[in-house]
């Protein structure tokens, strides 16, 4: 249902004493969405208390913080609700552990639609992953938004937020798990042996996987593309890859 013309649609905290009632109360906030520039009066404070809590600040353009706000007053600020709050890559190792099963990961790089990882936190569940990565920056994050895609998948996925995806696939390398970027110009799928601890990156829906992702990780693989266009939705190049793990791991012979 589309929200009225005054009224912020679901998840979304518009006006300086809702963000700063909402940051008091430790509702989980996505991120905090600023007008560029402003630094008015308790703007200021909030910026400062929602860095202080980890929460991501951007700025944007004041036609953008009215679009989010439904035209309701917004005083330069907008926050995001988050659907669920943050897990951290120990507690994706954990859960693995506690399954006795070898590191299964997921990492975003970029992903810009909620709708895409919405869809990929479906995947990661019904797949078995043990959790997705993604970046703080250039993100879309646990959203209300994201939730409602996921089809409460959000509840069993947990989802870590690092400053630095290259950094964190560096350490996930050290922990012994093998790092597979899904882009163009690779080795095939299903060619690729996928036992063991593994993670496979998910580029972004209009630029792939960066390249400094795809120089970072241990092998990159590809899917045949037969058509006039040269790659696929996000979520489904996800499903397509993760399902050929799930097949190698419960050991299904391919015919």
């Amino acid at each position: 249902m589309e929200h009225s013309e005054k009224n912020p649609a679901e998840g979304i905290i518009a006006g300086r004493n809702a963000v700063a009632e909402a940051l008091k109360s430790g509702r989980p906030v996505d991120s905090l969405i600023v007008a560029r520039g402003d630094r008015s009066g308790s703007l200021s404070m909030l910026i400062a208390k929602a860095k202080k809590l980890g929460i991501v600040v951007k700025e944007a353009d004041p036609v953008k913080l009215d679009h989010l706000s439904g035209g309701a007053v917004h005083q330069g600020v907008v926050a995001l609700a988050a659907a669920k709050g943050y897990s951290t890559v120990d507690d994706i190792f954990a859960l693995a552990e506690s399954r006795g099963e070898a590191p299964f990961i997921i990492l975003a790089d970029g992903l810009e639609d909620p709708h895409n990882l919405g869809a990929i936190l479906r995947v990661a569940e019904c797949a078995g992953a043990h959790g997705i990565i993604i970046p703080k920056r250039r993100s879309v994050g646990l959203t209300v938004s994201v939730g409602k895609a996921s089809a409460g998948a959000v509840e069993y996925v947990p989802v870590a937020r690092v400053t630095n995806l290259a950094d964190t696939i560096e350490d996930l390398k050290k922990r012994g798990v093998w790092v597979y970027a899904a882009d163009m110009d690779g080795q095939s799928w299903c060619q690729t042996d996928f036992s063991g601890p593994v993670a496979v990156v998910i580029g972004s829906e209009g630029f792939g996987v960066s390249r400094l992702i795809r120089e970072k990780s241990d092998l990159v693989i590809s899917l045949p593309m037969m058509g006039k266009i040269n790659s696929l939705n996000a979520s489904v190049a996800c499903g397509i890859i993760c399902y050929e793990i799930v097949r190698q791991r419960k050991g299904i012979p391919a015919k």
